[in-house]
């Protein structure tokens, strides 16, 4: 027997990434909060993609898949904090930001299914601080 959300490839991927997350966790000695955030927003994905497959209106559906991709978003910024903090190196996080951006793509692609879509794609993002940047 398997639930819906286990066909998923977005919630594969979110196991996937919580996966790969919980080996750098380990690897980060000391008491750094960031490692324990990063190991609950990780799971925060997971959750809330199973869970919002499961609801039946598109209202309550979006709600949780934007749970999930802030949760994802959470993740990478954890993974920054963590190599700034130098806990890590940049390229022990390439891994897990690649798993996170096709989270990401996929979540904004289940909610303009929905007619829910929460933000603009991230090369607007990108477009958008570098502006900020240069003023």
């Amino acid at each position: 027997m398997s639930f819906h959300h286990e066909k998923l490839t977005v919630y594969k991927r979110a196991l996937e990434f919580a996966g790969w997350s919980q080996c750098l966790i380990d690897s980060v000695t000391g008491k750094i909060p960031t490692r324990d955030q990063l190991a609950r927003a990780g799971d925060s994905v997971a959750l809330n993609i199973a869970e919002g497959n499961g609801k039946f209106s598109h209202k309550d559906r979006a709600r949780f898949f934007q749970i999930a991709h802030g949760s994802a978003l959470e993740c990478a910024a954890c993974l920054d904090l963590l190599v700034v903090r130098q806990c890590c190196d940049s390229s022990d996080v390439t891994k897990g930001k690649e798993i996170l951006e096709e989270i990401v793509r996929m979540l904004f692609t289940m909610l303009d299914k929905l007619g829910c879509r929460i933000a603009e794609e991230s090369p607007a993002y990108e477009d958008k601080e570098e502006e900020v940047a240069e003023d």
